[in-house]
């Protein structure tokens, strides 16, 4: 087991030095900025739609290790699926990092964020891209905020 969570960590702190799909999207027609008062985690997701389905997304920000790789986990595991394939998966990748009973099937390399059920305060972290890409997807304008 330490030998997976050591495996776990580096995919973590490898996204965080390295993040995928950290740019603006130019053309890109959803939006959605998300804060973590707690951490002080900033995050601006841009999302490409196109017939139901994440043509591509993308994110800017700057937070703590487990915010940014959350992030750049999520918009690999993300392009080329539905709305409803993607509320789903939020709410099995929130189940994974709250601890509820969760299949960690089909999850890919999100399963590296089932740690984060260990410390509660980190919750907000990993979950805080998601929660911003929720609103990007529902067309809201306003900014999201974790609390």
């Amino acid at each position: 087991m330490s030998d997976l969570r050591d495996l776990y960590q580096e995919l973590i702190l490898d996204h965080n030095k390295r993040p995928r799909n950290f740019k603006k999207l130019e053309d890109a027609n959803r939006t959605a900025e998300g804060y973590n008062p707690l951490c002080g985690d900033k995050v601006k997701i841009y999302a490409r739609l196109e017939d139901g389905r994440v043509k591509d997304v993308s994110f800017e920000g700057s937070g703590c290790a487990i915010s940014k790789a959350s992030a750049s986990v999520m918009t690999e595991s993300l392009k080329g699926k539905t709305v409803a394939e993607v509320e789903a998966l939020f709410k099995r990748f929130r189940d994974l990092v709250t601890g509820k009973e969760s299949s960690e099937a089909d999850m890919g390399k999100l399963v590296v964020f089932s740690g984060v059920c260990e410390f509660p305060t980190r919750v907000k972290c990993a979950t805080l891209a998601w929660h911003a890409l929720a609103a990007a997807l529902q067309g809201k304008d306003e900014a999201v905020s974790t609390e």
